[in-house]
């Protein structure tokens, strides 16, 4: 099975008060099917979490959802919307298939470990992305190494978003007006794209041009 729509707004929390820790639910299951059972003439969704092959008209996958757990990767460790700071519109959706933009995230920002994760999750090419059971084992080995390296960097990142949350409210806060955030139908801003060579060299088109 597979979302189709998978982005921040659709995941859920309950907090559990005897317990002390929260419940994570994945909701809005309406475009979620079977792989193979999926209508691809219609996109739809959140344009930054949606992966640049469905963009471009091709069949919509497992790696696709991992794609968009990246993006939500990103959103859990900054506090961001990834690329709010641009309209989501023809020209973001050209630059997410040709040029590769994705946010940006540096250390201290998040711990490496992690970055090195997300990225991986974001790769341009489907056949890169890691699947759902190696991304349980990598997040899963984290609380294996409380007292090494990867304790380090979670430490850090702490340290540098206490030390600069003022800051980061601010770049929190500033969105672009079109950057919109919510599932939405998005052919007219892709009817362009399928002109691209295929899924193992995503980055080359044969046909740039956007028409009005």
């Amino acid at each position: 099975m597979v979302h189709c729509d998978f982005h921040t707004g659709n995941i859920l929390f309950k907090y559990r008060y005897v317990n002390k820790y929260n419940d994570t639910y994945i909701s809005d299951m309406g475009l979620c099917g079977e792989i193979g059972n999926i209508d691809k003439s219609k996109i739809y969704g959140v344009m930054s979490y949606v992966a640049p092959e469905v963009l471009r008209g091709k069949p919509y996958t497992k790696a696709a959802d991992i794609y968009s757990f990246g993006m939500i990767m990103y959103f859990a460790a900054t506090g961001r919307q990834p690329i709010g700071d641009c309209a989501h519109d023809k020209s973001l959706a050209l630059d997410i298939c040709d040029h590769g933009i994705r946010p940006e995230i540096n250390e201290p920002e998040a711990p490496k470990c992690y970055i090195e994760l997300m990225k991986r999750c974001w790769d341009p090419n489907p056949k890169n992305r890691p699947d759902a059971f190696e991304i349980e084992n990598i997040i899963y080995s984290y609380n294996f190494n409380l007292n090494g390296e990867i304790e380090k960097q979670f430490k850090e990142a702490e340290e540098y978003r206490k030390a600069n949350i003022s800051s980061i409210k601010i770049i929190q806060s500033n969105t672009h007006p079109q950057a919109i955030n919510i599932s939405r139908l998005l052919n007219p801003f892709t009817k362009d794209l399928p002109k691209y060579d295929n899924d193992d060299n995503p980055s080359e088109c044969l046909d740039c041009a956007i028409t009005d």
